[in-house]
């Protein structure tokens, strides 16, 4: 997590934060057992990489997405300068749950 990260609500069933990512950073492959992730691309050009099935959302400022509970995603920064977004995520408890992708395909 960046210094620059914002914690906008952080309560038992919701967390509402603005995160950035370094030029081509990327999230670790994860999934949350309860809360639906909805993000809105703030800053720069950010990627929502999904798995099973394979999916890939691009975002520019002002476009969004939803992740489904327990699908398998990360986020991609797909500059070289810093991108924002917002990340909305409820309705329950927030967990972070990391997958081993170095033996897939």
């Amino acid at each position: 997590m960046h210094d620059r990260d914002e914690v906008i609500l952080d309560s038992e069933n919701v967390r509402v934060r603005i995160l950035a990512l370094d030029g081509e950073e990327a999230t670790a492959w994860h999934f949350h057992t309860e809360v639906i992730d909805k993000m809105l691309c703030l800053e720069g050009k950010v990627a929502v990489e999904y798995q099973d099935p394979s999916e890939r959302a691009e975002l520019s400022p002002g476009e969004r997405c939803e992740v489904a509970v327990e699908r398998v995603h990360r986020v991609v920064n797909l500059t070289t300068e810093t991108a924002k977004y917002l990340l909305v995520q409820g309705v329950g408890r927030y967990d972070f749950n990391v997958v081993d992708t170095r033996d897939s395909p």
